[in-house]
């Protein structure tokens, strides 16, 4: 297998963005990556794009190969492969990318996601987001996504001590980062009160422990680490890609408060990178809901397990704290258009390696993981990138 780099990114603004269609967002974002890669379009030999429900949100089904035509490229006839793995749909298709590279089976390539959500009401988004979950045996009996991640969260807080007021401190220091994102759909700064007096979404999370559904895309440009310096001199090495599954339904689960495939997704990563927990600098994970992300940390072997809202209280993952978690304002402040959401992740930690991330930089960053989950674990996907080559 090859050493695989990313060299070019690009993302629209996340938001509720009224005047793009899903169209217009992924070519933007297309457009966007080949221009940072110092490239043309020609050169890309294929294309992988993750949606998670492109077909409920705007009607389009056959994503990728529109994706490819929208670019400009359907003459150059290339491959193009539409991914769908719930949330973390972006992450899947950029580990396929990753992978495509990394065999030989192509020399450069573009992972993108897309998802355009906010034209359906709220109503419908709610019912199109919780297909991720278990259809039979969850959905059916009235199980939402946020009801799914309630759960979770009282089942911590009843195991470990977490309090309200920890998991509001992550969408408190989650809001201070976005500020300092020009991508970001929240760029304003909120207290803990805010999140404890907010409208209740599934108890204990209320509408600040939430994510935002909404519009956006990203796209990254992978090509082989020999080939990375003829376009550019910081080259990021893709330095681990492991994918995970468990079951979709959380009740057949081994431990609700833990992701068992993440656990095992991180393990398999750490091995793969040739470092520990301790040599990532920054990550960005999966915090659809305050909860994922102090599962994510306690999972990813940044805090020990049931400690991870102290972690979060304590001021250890802020941008300048200990291991600092998404820099980029995270779901909760930069929006989760589903589709888009694991390459934004990405981006964010290529900005960061690269020491272009403005007011949000983290000092000396040379490693950085990006953790993204679908459903509510049934897919985990662990990518670790390196700078500084």
């Amino acid at each position: 297998m090859r050493d695989v780099a990313v060299i070019g990114v690009g993302m629209t603004k996340f938001g509720e963005l009224w005047e793009q269609s899903l169209r217009d967002l992924i070519t933007e974002a297309g457009m966007k990556a080949i221009a940072d890669a110092n490239l043309s379009g020609s050169d890309i030999d294929g294309a992988y794009v993750g949606t998670m429900s492109a077909g409920k949100f705007v009607g389009q089904e056959h994503i990728a190969p529109l994706v490819v035509d929208m670019a400009g490229l359907s003459n150059t006839h290339i491959p193009a492969v539409r991914v769908e793995a719930g949330d973390a749909s972006g992450s899947v298709a950029f580990r396929e990318a990753y992978l495509a590279v990394a065999s030989g089976a192509h020399e450069l390539v573009i992972a993108g996601g897309v998802e355009k959500m906010t034209d359906v009401s709220s109503s419908q988004m709610v019912n199109i987001q919780s297909t991720s979950c278990d259809q039979e045996w969850e959905a059916f009996f009235g199980a939402s996504m946020s009801s799914l991640y309630g759960m979770m969260a009282r089942a911590h807080m009843h195991r470990y001590g977490t309090t309200r007021e920890q998991l509001a401190a992550v969408a408190v220091k989650n809001h201070a980062n976005g500020v300092l994102n020009p991508n970001a759909r929240f760029k304003f700064p909120i207290k803990p009160e805010d999140v404890l007096k907010a409208g209740m979404v599934a108890d204990p999370l209320t509408t600040y422990d939430c994510a935002p559904a909404s519009d956006g895309a990203a796209a990254v440009i992978l090509c082989s680490m020999e080939r990375a310096r003829k376009f550019t001199d910081k080259p990021i090495r893709i330095a681990a890609s492991v994918q995970a599954s468990d079951t979709i339904a959380l009740h057949d689960r081994r431990d609700i408060c833990t992701m068992d495939s993440v656990v095992l997704a991180a393990k398999k990563a750490y091995a793969q990178a040739g470092i520990t927990a301790e040599k990532v600098n920054l990550a960005e994970v999966h915090d659809a809901y305050t909860i994922g992300e102090i599962m994510a940390i306690e999972d990813l072997g940044f805090a020990e397990k049931g400690k991870g809202g102290i972690a979060a209280a304590s001021g250890e993952t802020a941008l300048t704290g200990r291991i600092p978690i998404n820099t980029s304002g995270g779901m909760k402040a930069r929006g989760h258009p589903l589709g888009a959401t694991g390459i934004a992740q990405i981006i964010e930690i290529v900005d960061q390696l690269k020491g272009r991330a403005g007011g949000r930089q983290v000092k000396d960053a040379k490693f950085g993981l990006a953790q993204s989950v679908g459903g509510t674990g049934a897919t985990a996907v662990v990518n670790i990138l390196e700078g500084g080559l």
